[in-house]
């Protein structure tokens, strides 16, 4: 089972990976948990590259190195456990490169972007993404809060509209797969949406076994 979590920079919903992780684990499972870009040794090098302030990246070579990141990390790692019958979660995925490069950086259409998305993983699809909404004047708070003044990543520095463009494509695909996507309300309080998560999480596994 293949879980991701999405959500604008500053939403929480890298927090909510590492809950569901520990919960998981708690209750004797082996989940594994890994972030993009990164999760592999090639991974973690670009990386570096696309969240360095000092450097400037043009959008398409942007969308390109996400990509080859998010490629290594689906061959090395994902599928792997996959196979093995591990739950993966997993701290961005291709919904991020549709949301960021897509619309915050204007890079291509959607439909050219789901194509090259579905290149790049060979089709695989989560089965589960949820996705933490928060307004981004909020989000900006919570991470200057978090991080200091003039401590963002190449990404976080992009700017509040271009944030803002992100969240709306974020609504935009969840509401074009409400199947697969689970809104949470980014303001209620982390162990709120976290019970939200698990609750959903049984309720899944409970189907996909037959139990309901």
């Amino acid at each position: 089972m293949l879980l991701t979590f999405e959500g604008i920079d500053g939403s929480g919903k890298s927090t909510q990976a590492r809950l569901l992780k520990e919960r998981l684990e708690a209750e004797g499972e082996a989940p594994l948990l890994l972030r993009e870009p990164g999760g592999t040794d090639l991974s973690e090098r670009v990386r570096t590259l696309l969240l360095d302030p000092a450097l400037h990246i043009e959008p398409f070579a942007e969308l390109l190195l996400f990509s080859a990141a998010r490629a290594q990390l689906v061959a090395e790692q994902i599928r792997p456990a996959l196979a093995a019958g591990r739950i993966v979660l997993c701290d961005r995925f291709y919904d991020s490169t549709t949301a960021y490069q897509g619309s915050g950086r204007a890079v291509a259409d959607w439909g050219w972007i789901r194509d090259f998305n579905q290149h790049v993983t060979g089709n695989l699809v989560p089965d589960r993404t949820y996705l933490v909404e928060l307004d981004p004047k909020q989000a900006q708070a919570r991470r200057a809060e978090r991080q200091g003044a003039g401590n963002e990543d190449r990404m976080e520095a992009a700017g509040l509209a271009f944030q803002q463009r992100v969240a709306e494509a974020y609504h935009q695909l969840a509401r074009a797969e409400p199947e697969r996507f689970y809104i949470l309300d980014g303001t209620q309080s982390i162990a709120s949406l976290h019970a939200q998560i698990w609750a959903d999480l049984q309720q899944g596994r409970a189907r996909n076994t037959g139990m309901e």
